[in-house]
């Protein structure tokens, strides 16, 4: 793209957005990409490029736009290419953007979110297929597809298109965040062991009920802080409550029998006040007050590690631990828990206005090769990490300060490039029970989870439709369900009206699209 034809769009898309665009000083210049173990690319003479993507939150705590984070200064340093990010206030600003015939070069998004997939913006003639483009040009990225072919079947649509850079997790210990955690010092004030049944977790919560486990002569404890679609005891039943698989056959949790003894058992634990009574209203924020008052005993969480942190000083014994994910008989290892896949359909596509498609192949590439998987997971070596014994070490002084940490990488968010597992581990060791919380909810067989699927844009419509109004009765029944104010004895008509409302053809989508997936 020359400077002056750059410059015509984003005056363009200014007025078309209201985007506020910040544009660096562009530089004209070749640059070369150095061999990572793969033959050298050849020299190009792109000179800038437009990007369009979302400023995500942790980043925008720190930057006004993604050209002033350290990462693409230094690519920019690196390669000689200006980039001109335009970031979008609102949704349906994006959505006007793919109204346009005059497209930025590259757009990062959550294709497969979108109306339609990626499959719409591909035939819409929006977006490129990168498959005629990638052995040429993208010597790193074709390797990395290459050894690891799940990868290319997780970024392809049904008819085997790659449409877009997509971020990837590089590992199974990025893939879970999330389990249910409980208050190790009243489990050492009660002489309790860590439950891992449902029978052990109901009498640890009465327990936590019953025996005034933080010790202060009151009866203040709320035993639990949970709600009925967190996936924590759902674990025990093997279930979820959306969409998942058992063989690659489709299922949906909530009319499953399963889910009935689930919302069975989270009312028994209601009625004997072992469930937090705000439960329906209590957020992140509402619960760290109950747990700096010393009243809260167990979560679903992902904040083990922090919660430890913030408690230093208020209450010397503290301590919050995860619980493995929860089975039915002792023993039984756990068909489920929290798992994100390692492709979740985000990426940045390169769209049919650009001019250099070779050339914004070449650079993107550079993000999936040794220096700039490095660049975007750790940053700058010596600034904010070192090489010690080939790891990556992240520098003191980028831990004690979370805006410096995001001005130097993008791993503690997302990008186009593969996640590292190192970067991880190191915010694991830092909190306390930090790796362990990870290690222990990661112990399930989790083949039950889904891939992500795309179904065509007809499918996708009347899916969406049928969800949409599913998902806000459902959730209204089951808490009156667990409060009392509906009967349990009712669930055989909460189940004909979910078939009413097109669970059945719902489930028949989705099964569609998974064996479509297994084609590809």
């Amino acid at each position: 793209m020359t400077l002056g034809r750059g410059l015509t769009k984003i005056a363009g898309w200014a007025v078309l957005l209201a985007l506020a665009v910040t544009l660096a000083s562009c530089r004209s210049g070749e640059y070369e990409y150095q061999n990572y173990g793969i033959d050298a690319f050849e020299t190009a003479s792109l000179e800038s490029l437009t990007y369009y993507t979302f400023l995500n939150t942790k980043t925008a705590a720190s930057l006004k736009n993604l050209g002033e984070h350290e990462a693409y200064k230094k690519k920019k340093e690196w390669t000689g290419v200006d980039v001109y990010f335009i970031h979008p206030e609102h949704d349906y600003s994006f959505q006007l953007l793919l109204t346009s015939h005059d497209l930025p070069d590259i757009i990062e998004a959550g294709w497969i979110t979108l109306p339609g997939g990626p499959e719409k913006y591909l035939s819409d003639g929006k977006i490129i297929r990168l498959n005629e483009y990638l052995d040429q040009y993208a010597p790193n990225f074709s390797k990395l597809l290459n050894e690891h072919p799940e990868y290319r079947k997780l970024i392809s649509t049904d008819d085997g298109s790659i449409y877009a850079f997509p971020f990837l997790r590089g590992d199974p210990f990025l893939q879970t965040f999330r389990g249910l955690a409980i208050r190790k010092d009243w489990l050492d004030n009660l002489s309790m062991n860590i439950p891992e049944t449902i029978d052990e977790w109901h009498a640890v919560l009465k327990a936590f009920k019953e025996q005034d486990p933080n010790r202060n002569g009151k009866a203040d404890e709320i035993p639990l802080s949970i709600r009925w679609e967190d996936l924590g005891f759902l674990s025990a039943w093997g279930i979820k409550r959306d969409f998942y698989q058992v063989d690659g056959e489709v299922k949906y949790g909530l009319i499953e029998p399963e889910f009935r003894q689930y919302i069975a058992t989270l009312k028994l634990w209601y009625d004997e006040g072992l469930i937090d009574p705000e439960f329906m209203v209590t957020d992140n924020r509402l619960r760290a007050v109950k747990l700096t008052a010393d009243t809260l005993g167990s979560q679903y969480s992902y904040t083990i590690g922090r919660e430890n942190e913030s408690m230093k000083g208020i209450h010397p014994t503290f301590e919050m631990i995860a619980a493995p994910n929860p089975v039915l008989n002792k023993g039984d290892k756990p068909l489920i828990g929290q798992q994100d896949p390692m492709y979740t359909g985000y990426g940045a596509a390169i769209t049919t206005s650009a001019d250099d498609i070779p050339g914004l192949v070449r650079w993107m590439d550079f993000n999936y090769g040794e220096e700039g998987g490095l660049l975007f997971n750790f940053g700058i070596e010596g600034e904010s990490y070192t090489m010690m014994d080939g790891y990556p070490t992240f520098k003191q002084t980028i831990w004690e300060d979370a805006a410096e940490l995001d001005r130097y990488i993008l791993s503690s968010s997302y990008g186009p490039f593969v996640q590292d597992k190192r970067w991880m581990e190191q915010k694991a060791d830092r909190l306390k029970n930090g790796r362990n919380s990870l290690e222990t909810w990661m112990n399930a067989d989790n083949n039950r989870h889904l891939p992500p699927l795309s179904p065509n844009e007809k499918e996708r419509s009347e899916l969406d439709t049928i969800m949409s109004d599913i998902n806000l009765y459902a959730a209204e029944a089951l808490n009156k369900f667990i409060l009392g104010v509906e009967p349990l004895d009712h669930y055989d008509q909460f189940l004909i009206t979910l078939k009413q409302m097109g669970i059945e053809r719902a489930i028949a989508i989705q099964q569609a699209a998974l064996d479509r997936f297994h084609n590809r």
